[in-house]
Protein backbone atom coordinates (compact mmCIF):
# COMPACT_ATOMS: atom_id res chain seq x y z
CA UNK A 1 0.00 0.00 0.00
CA UNK A 2 1.27 3.59 -1.13
CA UNK A 3 1.71 5.84 1.52
CA UNK A 4 2.62 8.68 -1.22
CA UNK A 5 -0.17 10.95 -2.72
CA UNK A 6 -0.71 12.54 -5.78
CA UNK A 7 -0.84 15.61 -4.19
CA UNK A 8 2.38 15.67 -1.86
CA UNK A 9 4.97 18.01 -2.24
CA UNK A 10 8.36 16.99 -2.33
CA UNK A 11 9.10 18.16 1.63
CA UNK A 12 5.60 15.66 2.45
CA UNK A 13 6.73 12.73 0.58
CA UNK A 14 10.58 12.81 2.47
CA UNK A 15 8.66 12.87 5.76
CA UNK A 16 6.06 10.65 5.05
CA UNK A 17 8.95 8.20 3.56
CA UNK A 18 11.47 8.56 6.00
CA UNK A 19 9.03 8.30 9.04
CA UNK A 20 11.13 9.98 11.63
CA UNK A 21 14.18 8.63 10.82
CA UNK A 22 17.07 10.94 9.92
CA UNK A 23 19.44 8.72 7.70
CA UNK A 24 16.49 7.74 5.88
CA UNK A 25 16.11 11.92 5.35
CA UNK A 26 19.55 11.80 4.24
CA UNK A 27 19.29 8.57 2.01
CA UNK A 28 16.20 10.52 -0.08
CA UNK A 29 17.77 13.62 -0.14
CA UNK A 30 20.80 12.16 -2.04
CA UNK A 31 18.42 9.61 -4.06
CA UNK A 32 16.09 12.88 -5.44
CA UNK A 33 19.26 14.96 -6.60
CA UNK A 34 21.02 11.90 -8.37
CA UNK A 35 18.52 9.99 -9.86
CA UNK A 36 18.01 12.17 -13.06
CA UNK A 37 21.57 11.44 -13.60
CA UNK A 38 22.26 8.33 -12.99
CA UNK A 39 18.96 7.01 -14.50
CA UNK A 40 18.07 9.46 -17.37
CA UNK A 41 15.27 6.82 -18.72
CA UNK A 42 13.29 6.69 -15.35
CA UNK A 43 10.05 8.22 -16.53
CA UNK A 44 9.40 9.78 -12.93
CA UNK A 45 12.41 11.82 -12.83
CA UNK A 46 13.98 12.76 -9.50
CA UNK A 47 11.21 10.89 -7.80
CA UNK A 48 11.28 7.40 -9.63
CA UNK A 49 13.74 6.39 -7.13
CA UNK A 50 11.40 7.10 -4.36
CA UNK A 51 8.40 5.79 -6.11
CA UNK A 52 10.12 2.20 -6.31
CA UNK A 53 10.81 2.64 -2.65
CA UNK A 54 7.11 3.32 -2.08
CA UNK A 55 5.99 0.66 -4.47
CA UNK A 56 8.06 -2.08 -2.24
CA UNK A 57 6.81 -1.15 0.80
CA UNK A 58 10.05 0.06 2.06
CA UNK A 59 10.05 3.22 4.68
CA UNK A 60 12.08 4.78 7.35
CA UNK A 61 14.78 2.43 9.03
CA UNK A 62 14.81 0.24 6.27
CA UNK A 63 14.96 2.96 3.25
CA UNK A 64 18.37 4.25 5.64
CA UNK A 65 19.91 0.33 5.77
CA UNK A 66 19.58 -0.29 2.22
CA UNK A 67 21.03 3.14 1.55
CA UNK A 68 24.27 2.52 4.19
CA UNK A 69 24.39 -1.10 5.03
CA UNK A 70 23.71 -2.75 1.87
CA UNK A 71 24.85 0.09 -0.76
CA UNK A 72 27.68 1.19 0.93
CA UNK A 73 25.76 4.71 0.80
CA UNK A 74 26.95 4.62 -2.95
CA UNK A 75 23.78 5.78 -4.57
CA UNK A 76 24.18 4.46 -7.94
CA UNK A 77 24.22 0.82 -6.24
CA UNK A 78 21.12 1.98 -4.37
CA UNK A 79 19.28 3.11 -7.30
CA UNK A 80 20.07 -0.07 -8.92
CA UNK A 81 18.65 -1.96 -6.88
CA UNK A 82 15.46 -0.48 -7.12
CA UNK A 83 15.72 -0.89 -10.95
CA UNK A 84 16.92 -4.18 -10.40
CA UNK A 85 13.59 -5.04 -8.47
CA UNK A 86 11.53 -2.89 -11.09
CA UNK A 87 12.96 -4.99 -14.15
CA UNK A 88 12.41 -8.51 -12.30
CA UNK A 89 15.96 -9.32 -12.06
CA UNK A 90 15.09 -9.48 -8.28
CA UNK A 91 12.57 -9.70 -6.20
CA UNK A 92 11.06 -6.68 -4.84
CA UNK A 93 10.09 -8.75 -1.65
CA UNK A 94 13.90 -10.09 -1.11
CA UNK A 95 14.92 -6.11 -1.45
CA UNK A 96 12.57 -5.30 1.36
CA UNK A 97 13.16 -8.39 3.77
CA UNK A 98 16.96 -7.54 3.04
CA UNK A 99 16.44 -3.61 3.60
CA UNK A 100 14.43 -5.18 7.33
CA UNK A 101 17.68 -6.49 8.53
CA UNK A 102 19.24 -4.24 11.20
CA UNK A 103 21.76 -6.49 11.89
CA UNK A 104 23.49 -5.83 8.37
CA UNK A 105 22.69 -9.72 7.43
CA UNK A 106 20.51 -7.83 4.53
CA UNK A 107 23.45 -7.28 2.88
CA UNK A 108 24.12 -11.16 2.27
CA UNK A 109 20.87 -11.12 0.49
CA UNK A 110 21.44 -8.49 -2.15
CA UNK A 111 25.13 -8.03 -3.99
CA UNK A 112 24.47 -4.97 -4.85
CA UNK A 113 27.09 -4.60 -7.75
CA UNK A 114 25.66 -7.59 -9.62
CA UNK A 115 22.39 -5.86 -9.86
CA UNK A 116 23.97 -2.66 -11.17
CA UNK A 117 26.12 -4.67 -13.79
CA UNK A 118 22.70 -6.79 -14.77
CA UNK A 119 20.59 -3.22 -14.70
CA UNK A 120 23.37 -1.45 -16.82
CA UNK A 121 23.09 -4.20 -19.45
CA UNK A 122 19.46 -3.57 -19.69
CA UNK A 123 19.52 -0.22 -19.26
CA UNK A 124 22.56 1.41 -21.49
CA UNK A 125 21.65 4.86 -20.06
CA UNK A 126 22.03 4.10 -16.35
CA UNK A 127 24.78 5.33 -15.02
CA UNK A 128 26.43 6.67 -18.21
CA UNK A 129 29.14 8.80 -16.99
CA UNK A 130 30.13 6.47 -14.58
CA UNK A 131 33.59 3.80 -16.45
Amino acid sequence: MSIIDLGDDTITIMVKMAKGNPGAVTALIVLFDNTTEIDPDNAFGPFGGIILLDTFGIYGTDIYVLYNDICARQIHLMLAVLRAGQLGIISSSVIKDAASRQDRTGKTLINAQGLYDKVKEQLPNFDSGRK
